[in-house]
């Protein structure tokens, strides 16, 4: 059994929500780099040149690369090997209460849904658990902005409407979104499982690697043939038009009733801020 000070994952988490709210992924950039070269439109292709810009500024000043630094989501791993004396779940609440204090960062959570008082310290955030084998303690962190996640959706769709339907949710949704979440977009999408539980496979699917496809060949043709179909829609950078609307499309999936048919989409913005650490 491996022993794991709290005190740790706390100071992991510090670094980690200002390291995500003050640089992109290479990759991501990479992909920007290329839908910009692949514009025709001068108006996206000047959208484009100013998130890369944007992205250059907030590398080089050690600043915010938005206003809106998000609520933090964490995927957490515990090994069950692992043990730790006290609250794991408070200890990741105070990485994020020093992170975001020490890293200049917005404050944006509100205690309640009516009374809506800052809780001046951006927590609490929001955990997802999962036990696994092993030693180690991993804890996947994204700082998730109001804007994409307000666009996001949960239908439950009838097996009848099969791949077709999930198609017509997920360009309607887009669609409608145009320029609100910042394209251009990573889409996450889950398929199954339940009401709740397809939310959380498309919240995990934003955090997937940009390159990588799902194994399923089904799933894998989806997501490609998403990928062509959202570009095609002509929301573009910004809402401004052009090829570009999103960057990648990511759909994980679960077994589900034979009644049911849950899609999720978790939109994601340009700044799509994660990071991975273990203990």
């Amino acid at each position: 059994m491996r022993q794991i000070n709290l005190e740790d994952i706390t100071k992991l988490v510090k670094k980690a929500v200002i390291k995500i709210n003050y640089h992109l992924d290479k990759s991501l950039v990479s992909l920007i780099r290329k839908a910009k070269e692949n514009e025709t439109l001068e108006l996206s292709k000047s959208i484009l040149s100013d998130i890369l810009e944007n992205y250059e500024i907030a590398k080089e000043g050690n600043i915010p690369l938005c206003q809106d630094t998000g609520v933090v989501v964490v995927l957490l791993e515990i090994g069950n090997n692992v043990h730790f004396d006290g609250n794991i779940y408070e200890a990741i609440n105070e990485g994020v209460r020093q992170g975001y204090h020490e890293g200049y960062l917005r404050k944006s959570m509100v205690n309640h849904p009516f009374d809506r008082i800052n809780t001046q310290d951006n927590t609490p955030a929001i955990i997802h658990t999962k036990i696994v084998q092993g030693n180690k303690i991993i804890m996947k962190i994204a700082a998730k902005g109001g804007g994409s996640e307000n666009m996001s959706k949960v239908t439950m769709l009838t097996p009848t409407e099969g791949i077709q339907g999930v198609k017509k949710l997920v360009l309607d949704t887009i669609f409608n979104a145009g320029g609100r979440p910042c394209p251009p977009l990573i889409v996450g999408i889950g398929i199954g499982g339940n009401f709740e539980k397809s939310a959380i496979l498309a919240k995990e699917a934003i955090f997937r690697d940009l390159d990588d496809s799902n194994e399923d060949e089904i799933i894998k043709k989806l997501e490609d043939d998403l990928y062509k179909e959202i570009n095609a829609l002509g929301v573009g950078p910004m809402g401004v038009g052009g090829k570009t609307t999103c960057l990648a499309v990511k759909i994980n999936y679960h077994p589900m009733h034979i009644a049911s048919l849950p899609v999720a989409i978790n939109i994601q913005c340009h700044s799509s801020r994660h990071t991975e650490v273990e203990l």
